[in-house]
C-alpha cells in the first residue's frame, strides 16, 4: 500500500507541475526563432514560453488622454506600408546582415528605450528628426550618415537610401508617425518606409523578445 501510495503521489505531482503540461511556443506553425544582430551581438527572437505569462505592465495601459494618444490609423501616409510582427522580423533579420540596406529604427526616447528595445533595431529618438524640437542640420545629417540620402547643390537625392522601418511605444503613439511625416516633407521615398504600427504593445502582448 505504501508503494502504490508512493507512485501515486509521485504521479499527481509530475501532472500538477506547468513544466510538465507546457505546449512549445513557436513564432508560426514553421518558425520557432530568429536570430539577429543587436549592438553587434547574436539575439534570438522568440516568444515566452511560459504559458502562464502576462503582458509587462508598462503596455497594459489600454486608455490614454486623446489628445494626444489617439488611435493611428492602419495606413498613415499613401505610399507607406504598414507591417506587422512577422514582416518586422523579416525586416530585422534583413537589417541584421553586412551592409544592410535596411534599417529598423526605434523612434523613442533613451528613457523608454532603457526599460526595453527590439532586438535588432536602432534607437534614433523621434525628437532628433522632428521639425521644431531638432534644426535643419542636425535632420540632414541623420539623413546622409544613417540613411544614405545625399545632398546634391541643395537638392536630397533618395536614389540610394535605406528602407526604414519604423516604430514606437503602440497604436496610439505619435512618436514613429511624426517621423515618418516629417521625412516624406523632405522627400523621402515612401515605398522606402515601412511603419510597425503595433510597436512595442503589440510586441509584448505576443511575448516577443525584448533587450535592454
Amino acid at each position: 500500500m505504501r508503494l502504490v501510495y508512493g507512485i501515486a503521489l509521485l504521479t499527481l505531482v509530475w501532472i500538477s507541475s506547468p513544466l510538465a503540461w507546457a505546449e512549445p511556443v513557436g513564432i508560426t506553425a514553421s518558425l520557432s526563432s530568429a536570430e539577429v544582430i543587436h549592438a553587434g551581438k547574436p539575439v534570438r527572437i522568440e516568444r515566452n514560453q511560459d504559458n502562464k505569462n502576462t503582458i509587462d505592465a508598462d503596455y497594459a495601459l489600454t486608455s490614454r488622454a486623446c489628445p494626444p494618444f489617439c488611435i493611428k490609423p492602419i495606413k498613415l501616409a499613401v505610399g507607406v506600408e504598414t507591417i506587422g510582427e512577422l514582416e518586422m522580423i523579416d525586416y530585422l533579420v534583413a537589417a541584421s546582415k553586412a551592409d544592410s540596406k535596411v534599417l529598423v529604427i526605434d523612434s523613442r526616447t533613451p528613457s523608454w528605450v532603457a526599460k526595453g528595445t527590439i532586438p535588432g533595431s536602432v534607437n534614433i529618438p523621434w525628437t532628433l528628426l522632428k521639425e521644431g524640437s531638432s534644426d535643419p542640420l542636425t535632420i540632414a545629417g541623420i539623413l546622409e550618415d544613417r540613411f544614405g540620402a545625399k545632398d546634391e547643390d541643395d537638392l536630397w537625392n533618395f536614389s540610394e537610401v535605406k528602407t526604414l522601418v519604423l516604430f514606437c511605444n503602440g497604436m496610439w503613439c505619435g512618436q514613429s508617425p511624426a517621423n515618418i511625416k516629417t521625412l516624406l516633407k523632405y522627400g523621402y521615398p515612401a515605398d522606402k518606409i515601412k511603419w510597425y504600427r503595433g510597436g512595442m504593445q503589440n510586441w509584448h502582448v505576443l511575448g516577443l523578445t525584448t533587450i535592454k
